[in-house]
């Protein structure tokens, strides 16, 4: 009986199936325009020939809507066909930012991406609830800038087409000011040096704070004083160093914020031991040992494991395995305040250079940029040998970016090819017509300029220069390798006409013709010596202020033969030749009349140094001096049109060029046998301008030397002095220097000069 009953059940529950399920025979749709049928169909959760219930009416009209095409949707069941009546999104025609001042917030960068990120592009499906989320996130946005009181209003239009233009106007505000800043949690260093670490804070003094806007607050600013405050501890063994609570009060009635910080110190651990991993000899372990330069028993510092870290990966990757794996782990001590450094070592497979591949060098030869590598294909791979090889090419000025990458080989684990990419600079002219220098003043010129003449690295200026102080007409030529050894030759000849008087000198004049010689070679991958010999005839005529005996003497005098040798050394580590930001460039001239060849008698010593060294994380100091002096020999003096001047814009900005030193009593200078200058200064990218160009730097400088007329006459009484600004610009047609200057020590009687201009200006 039991059997019968359940089949009698089941009989029941097929027939109430039959009665609500249905077979789809057709899908209308009513009220598409924009979106096709087969979009609709795509998303459609049936097809023509599935079974369908009335319960599942409602979940197709919410599997639609989750599509956001469709501001509403009527599904209906008639027999066997399904009726969708569907109002469709509008299309974006436009969507408006208006009234957004701060762009610290908001820019065409920022509001770019989030209409994207949103979907809410011209063109795109408009949903109300993307543009909600849209709304939240500038919410979001204002407040982490300190805009409490943003509010933003959503204004639609919809033409007859179904389109829609969007235009959200923006009312910011006042930004809520910091009111109170402070940190509870920590004693291990001054509360005052770890509130110093942040860019926010509470105001500085009103005059300051109206140019630093201290307490204008900034999520990312807060974020970024943590970060330090962290790294500061971390740096000093608190390896438990946690933030406990970032407690940002906003107050209405003041509208201002209060901001409390809660940190957690944790001990303070010492290395106990540190243990290398996977090395295969004790000389290894003891060479890799001296690279480290954390000590058992000294606080632990995150800075000096990261700097060891490093140095054991470029000595690995300096020897050829160049996909060495380093991997450091910080072990606590159980009980006690000790921790154990294990850092583990997989040098991986020797990696050998397969090809380096030039590009980006449309006029130098590829046998120019080749020869300053000192490595090349087949041989083994070296990070050191790479990077000093990068240096030496920037310091060729040929290029103004140079970057390299290495690339591994997908059928060789051990070969990688080296990709070097240069970017040309102008490196030289050819030039024809009128130009002007505050030097020599205006000039008509024809000549040619050129540092690397047909992209084959070697040197050729030709020149006819026309001018009130210069008359010049020369020729030049210097292979700075011509055997691949880096050994060097130059020549030239020379014919030069100098009215000193229209230099800002002594009266006089000079007709000088001449020939040059000179050999050079390298010795290392920085040093190189040259010495060069000069022969010229001079024709000499002095004015009448030339009145000193021994200035006389030289005008009187037969001697109208000069022949002299110079022997220089240099030495240059720079790492970019017009921005270096790290590295030295030192040089040592001496100079020296031929004794019974020349009818002068005389001596120069000449010595330069330049040291770059980058501070601030993307800043560059630089410190330059230069000391020369000159004197006669054999009874003899100096010839007085070898003496040294200075002031302008190559030696002391914000004086006039050439005026400064002993003058004589009509107002000219006499100049000198010594002169010293030095400068320091300080270098920045123009980001905080929103300038985002490499070839563009603002620097800070500060000038100051002195000039003397006799070595024995040497006084720091005499220095001058001066500050200023420099903007530095590498352009298409050369590298630009502006300067701004103005004296902080000067004499009566100084001839000075707030703005200079300089071509082929360099840091």
């Amino acid at each position: 009986m039991s059997n019968y009953r359940y089949f009698f059940i089941i009989f029941l529950a097929l027939i109430a199936f039959n009665v609500q399920s249905k077979v789809i025979k057709e899908i209308e749709i009513i009220g598409l325009d924009n979106i096709s049928r087969g979009t609709v169909l795509n998303y459609f959760p049936f097809e023509v020939g599935d079974n369908i219930e009335v319960n599942d009416l409602e979940k197709i009209k919410e599997k639609l809507l989750q599509t956001n095409f469709f501001a509403d949707i009527k599904v209906s069941l008639f027999e066997e066909k399904i009726l969708l009546n569907i109002k469709e999104n509008p299309t974006i025609k436009y969507i408006n930012f208006i009234g957004y001042k701060d762009d610290k917030v908001l820019n065409d960068e920022i509001i770019s991406n989030l209409k994207k990120n949103y979907s809410l592009e011209i063109g795109k499906i408009f949903a109300v609830s993307e543009l909600k989320k849209l709304l939240s996130q500038l919410s979001k946005l204002y407040q982490t800038q300190g805009f409490y009181k943003t509010t933003i209003e959503f204004k639609p239009i919809v033409d007859d087409k179904n389109r829609i233009g969007i235009e959200l106007i923006f009312n910011e505000g006042e930004r809520a000011l910091i009111k109170s800043f402070d940190i509870k949690g920590l004693s291990f260093f001054p509360i005052d040096d770890l509130i110093s670490l942040f860019e926010i804070g509470e105001p500085d003094f009103f005059l300051l704070n109206y140019f630093t806007k201290k307490d204008n607050f900034s999520s990312i600013e807060l974020e970024s004083g943590i970060q330090k405050i962290r790294t500061k501890y971390l740096n000093s063994g608190f390896l438990d160093f946690e933030i406990v609570d970032k407690n940002i009060k906003y107050d209405e009635t003041s509208d201002g914020l209060n901001i409390l910080l809660s940190f957690n110190e944790g001990k303070q651990f010492k290395v106990k031991k540190i243990s290398l991993l996977n090395i295969d000899s004790i000389e290894e372990s003891n060479h890799l040992r001296s690279l480290i330069t954390i000590k058992n028993g000294e606080f632990f510092s995150r800075k000096k494991l990261i700097s060891d870290i490093n140095k054991l990966a470029d000595f690995y990757q300096s020897n050829g395995y160049a996909f060495t794996d380093l991997d450091s782990k910080i072990s606590k001590i159980p009980s006690t305040e000790f921790i154990e450094i294990i850092i583990s070592i997989n040098p991986n497979v020797r990696t050998y250079i397969n090809r380096v591949n030039i590009s980006g060098n449309n006029t130098t030869q590829d046998d120019v940029i080749r020869r300053e590598l000192s490595l090349h294909d087949g041989q083994i791979y070296s990070k050191k040998e790479i990077e000093d090889s990068i240096k030496k090419i920037k310091r060729l000025g040929y290029f103004s970016s140079v970057n390299y990458d290495i690339r591994k080989l997908s059928k060789n684990a051990d070969m990688v090819d080296l990709n070097i990419d240069v970017i040309e600079t102008k490196t030289g002219e050819i030039s024809i017509g009128l130009s002007h220098a505050s030097s020599t003043g205006a000039s008509v010129n024809a000549g040619i300029s050129q540092n690397n003449i047909l992209g084959t690295g070697n040197i050729f200026n030709a020149a006819i220069s026309n001018s009130s102080a210069v008359k010049e007409t020369s020729f030049y030529f210097k292979n700075p390798n011509i055997n691949n050894y880096g050994h060097s030759i130059s020549y030239g000849l020379f014919n030069k006409e100098i009215d000193a008087s229209n230099l800002d000198a002594s009266s006089y004049s000079i007709n000088e013709n001449g020939a040059i010689l000179g050999y050079g070679f390298a010795f290392d991958n920085i040093s190189k010596i040259f010495v060069e010999s000069k022969f010229s005839s001079l024709d000499l005529t002095c004015g009448s202020e030339l009145n000193t005996l021994y200035e006389v003497a030289q005008c009187a005098s037969n001697q109208d033969f000069d022949a002299k040798v110079a022997i220089s050394f240099e030495s240059d580590s720079l790492n970019d030749y017009y921005f270096p930001s790290e590295g030295h460039l030192d040089s040592m001239t001496f100079t020296s009349s031929i004794p019974s060849l020349s009818d002068f008698d005389y001596y120069q010593i000449e010595t330069s140094h330049r040291s770059y060294h980058p501070v601030l994380n993307d800043k560059t100091f630089k410190f330059s001096t230069r000391l020369n002096f000159a004197s006669g020999y054999k009874g003899k003096d100096l010839p007085f049109f070898k003496r040294y001047f200075e002031g302008g814009s190559s030696s002391i900005r914000g004086f006039d060029f050439n005026s400064l030193g002993a003058k004589y009593p009509n107002g000219k200078p006499k100049g000198g046998e010594l002169s010293l200058i030095t400068s320091i200064g300080l270098a920045s990218s123009l980001d905080f301008l929103g300038i985002d160009n490499p070839n563009m730097k603002g620097i800070l400088f500060s000038d100051a030397g002195t000039i003397s007329e006799k070595l024995s006459e040497f006084k720091l009484d005499d220095l001058r002095s001066s500050v200023g600004l420099q903007f530095a610009w590498i352009t298409p047609i050369g590298p630009l220097g502006f300067n701004f200057a103005q004296p902080t020590i000067k004499k009566d009687g100084d001839s000075t000069k707030t703005f200079s201009f300089e071509l082929g200006s360099k840091f």
